[in-house]
Formats: structure tokens, C-alpha cells, sequence
């Protein structure tokens, strides 16, 4: 348990940052979708291709991206189809996103960093840039359908630079190309600024919010996918693969259930501000999620890590 109340402590300069986002967006008057534009087409894709670029590639290592998003894809949709039973407005269209992804890199990377150190870190990345190609394909189609035509949904995944970030970076990686000392440091400043401005975003985005939950039933909704049913398959995955084909090892394993115990993701704010699709609501109940792992992730850690 000391591990999880050592990374309670690690998680407290994420508040603050939220609250310098809130005070950033109602006293100064900050606009968010700015911010929003920013973090989707150049500091994701920059963070996408600088993490592949360095990751030990191999078939198997390779697939873990593809894993994870076959598992998004399977939460995302699901809940989408419940979504769309009881949400009348466009904003079910929403709940892929919401539920599929998770904040795996603003909040996730330091935390796999406190456990895993960083040997496990690369690990963690990879299976955590199927989240992001999740987000910025599958994920961001289903919520433009809520306001778009499929034609212009597809034109719009198809202008998403991450992914030809993640494909670029990958053809570069197995060829035997790296990144130049040169430009070494700009990344790791991107990646700062890719964790610091994903957080105060969600600050900014609910300075006009005035009741954090908004529509209950999507609050509630999300919050069952997220922290129920994602960590749910991840075990489910863990426990079929370690008793079966056992295709991966438990590095692998406690990578990918750190994963799945993210709270909303924060890019789930941006996008929502890029389509202008109910932001204040997809920032209330992001915020409420990330309060909430203030206390779920020590303690699924502690529980079904070992921590």
C-alpha cells in the first residue's frame, strides 16, 4: 500500500493544474478551443511519433497498439448502442469516446513511469498509442456522426495527423532510423507541453459549468464503462492470455490494466471543443473521473497489481 499512497501524493499536481486552467479560462477569458486545435493536430501527433520512434519494435511488440484499439473498439461501440437507447440528443453520440479511451498519456505516462520505471515505460506507450489511434479514428468518426454526414466524418479522420504520425514513426523505427540528437530535446518538450496544456484544458473547459455531473445518466453511463467494464475485459484479456496462448508476458499484462483504469480522457474534452459537441458536459464528467481516480487507481493498483 505504500506504493499507492505514494502515488496518491504523485497525482496531486494534476488538481492544480486544473484549477490553473478554471482560473485561466473564467478570469482570463482563455479560449479553450485554441488550445483544443493545438493539442489535436500538432502536439498529439508529436507525442504519437517521438514514442514509436523510441519503443524496441518487433511483430509482437508492434501489435500491442492494434490490441488495445481492438479493445477500445469493443467498449466504444457497445456503450454507444446503450448510449443511444436512453440519450436522445447528439451528445450519445459521444460515449465511444468517453468510455473507449482513457487519459493514458497526461495522467497515465507519469504513473506507468512510478511503477514500471523506465524500462516498462516503452511497454506502457505502445499500448497506450492504441488508445490515441482509437481517439482519433474510430472514436472521433462515431462522435462527428453526431453532427456530420459519414462523407464529411471521413474527411475529417482522414486530416487527423496522428495517425500518419504513428505509421511514419513505425516504417522509420523498423527501417533502423531514429531521431537526431538535434532534435532530442524538442520532443521531450513537446511531450511537456502535450501533459501540462492536456490538463489545464479540462480546467478551462468548465469555467461556464455550473452543475459538474450535467445529464446524470450520461455521468453514470460513462462512469460504468469506464471504470467497470474497461478494467473488466483488461483482467478478462489477462487472464484468458496467461492461461491460454500466452502470447504476452505480465509486463504486458499490468501495462495494459493500468490502461484501462484511466479516467476520461482529456483529449475526449478536446475533441468534443474541435466539434463544438457538448464540451461543458464532456468536461464535467472528465473532471468528475479524474477526482474519482484520485482514489480508484492506488487502490485497483494496490488490489490487482500487487502494488
Amino acid at each position: 500500500m505504500n506504493e499507492a499512497l505514494i502515488l496518491l501524493y504523485k497525482m496531486l499536481p494534476i488538481y492544480v493544474l486544473v484549477l490553473l486552467g478554471w482560473i485561466a479560462g473564467r478570469f482570463l477569458d482563455v479560449r479553450g478551443n485554441y488550445i483544443a486545435g493545438m493539442m489535436l493536430y500538432i502536439l498529439t501527433p508529436s507525442v504519437v511519433f517521438s514514442g514509436v520512434m523510441s519503443a524496441p519494435l518487433s511483430p509482437e511488440v508492434l501489435a500491442l497498439p492494434f490490441l488495445t484499439f481492438l479493445l477500445c473498439t469493443l467498449v466504444g461501440y457497445s456503450h454507444l448502442l446503450i448510449a443511444r437507447r436512453w440519450i436522445r440528443d447528439a451528445t450519445a453520440s459521444l460515449m465511444p469516446l468517453t468510455v473507449g479511451t482513457g487519459n493514458t498519456g497526461y495522467l497515465g505516462i507519469p504513473v506507468a513511469l512510478l511503477l514500471f520505471g523506465e524500462a516498462g515505460l516503452g511497454i506502457y506507450i505502445l499500448c497506450m498509442l492504441g488508445t490515441t489511434l482509437y481517439e482519433n479514428s474510430v472514436g472521433f468518426y462515431l462522435a462527428a456522426r453526431g453532427r456530420f454526414s459519414v462523407a464529411d466524418c471521413l474527411k475529417k479522420v482522414a486530416r487527423l495527423p496522428s495517425l500518419y504520425g504513428f505509421f511514419l514513426a513505425a516504417a522509420l523505427n523498423l527501417s533502423g532510423v531514429g531521431i537526431s540528437s538535434v532534435f532530442q530535446p524538442l520532443f521531450h518538450n513537446l511531450r511537456g507541453a502535450y501533459s501540462v496544456l492536456g490538463i489545464v484544458l479540462v480546467g478551462m473547459s468548465i469555467r461556464r459549468f455550473r452543475r459538474l455531473a450535467g445529464d446524470l445518466l450520461y455521468t453514470a453511463l460513462s462512469f460504468f464503462g469506464k471504470f467497470v467494464v474497461w478494467p473488466a475485459l483488461a483482467l478478462a484479456f489477462w487472464w484468458f492470455d496467461s492461461n491460454g496462448p500466452q502470447w504476452y508476458n505480465q509486463q504486458v499484462y499490468q501495462a495494459l490494466f493500468l490502461v484501462s483504469i484511466t479516467p476520461i480522457a482529456a483529449n475526449t474534452v478536446v475533441i468534443a471543443n474541435v466539434l463544438n459537441l457538448a464540451p461543458a458536459q464532456v468536461a464535467g464528467t472528465a473532471l468528475l473521473s479524474t477526482l474519482l481516480a484520485l482514489f480508484t487507481i492506488p487502490l485497483m493498483i494496490a488490489v490487482f497489481l500487487g502494488a
